[in-house]
């Protein structure tokens, strides 16, 4: 009789634990956007332009160094930050610069935001910089956007396909 009493307590506390997870599976419901709002979503990852070019080595410069890093050129790895400028309707929403990965900077710059707005037409222009021997930005594109309800508008970066791409 004392084991069904306890299986039974136990299927009873087993049961509750379920209950109590379905119901915080499903509630209170989680929105991610207010109903007449659309997302914009910045989401990158591009390595910048090398900060500096080249530079032969002098003949005094080479004999300095131990004979195994004696080459000629000297090459820096770290790269530029890539700056990210987002404007909606003639108005910044956005401005901001990615820093490269890695210990000596050298790796891509990732970039992700999430940014709401309100749904309907709206004017989108996206500027970004890759290098920053130049001034302004070296990459835009402009495009005018429906956007509905929920509906996700994704800017990515890839150089290969012409830059920026809505």
């Amino acid at each position: 009789m004392a084991d069904a009493l306890r299986y039974a307590g136990q299927a009873l506390a087993y049961a509750a634990f379920a209950v109590v997870i379905g119901y915080f599976s499903t509630s209170p419901a989680y929105r991610y956007l207010a109903p007449d709002q659309g997302l914009l979503r910045l989401s990158f990852k591009h390595p910048g332009k090398v900060k500096a070019d080249c530079r032969k080595r002098t003949a005094e410069e080479l004999a300095k160094l131990q004979p195994q890093f004696r080459t000629e050129m000297d090459c820096p790895r770290e790269r530029s930050p890539v700056h990210v400028r987002v404007e909606l309707d003639d108005r910044l929403l956005y401005d901001a610069s990615f820093p490269p990965a890695g210990l000596s900077r050298d790796g891509a710059s990732s970039g992700y935001r999430r940014l709401p707005i309100e749904a309907g037409t709206h004017k989108l222009r996206v500027q970004v910089n890759d290098d920053v021997r130049v001034q302004g930005f070296n990459h835009e594109r402009s495009a005018e956007v429906e956007v509905r309800p929920g509906q996700v508008v994704l800017i990515d970066f890839v150089a290969d396909q012409g830059g920026v791409i809505i």
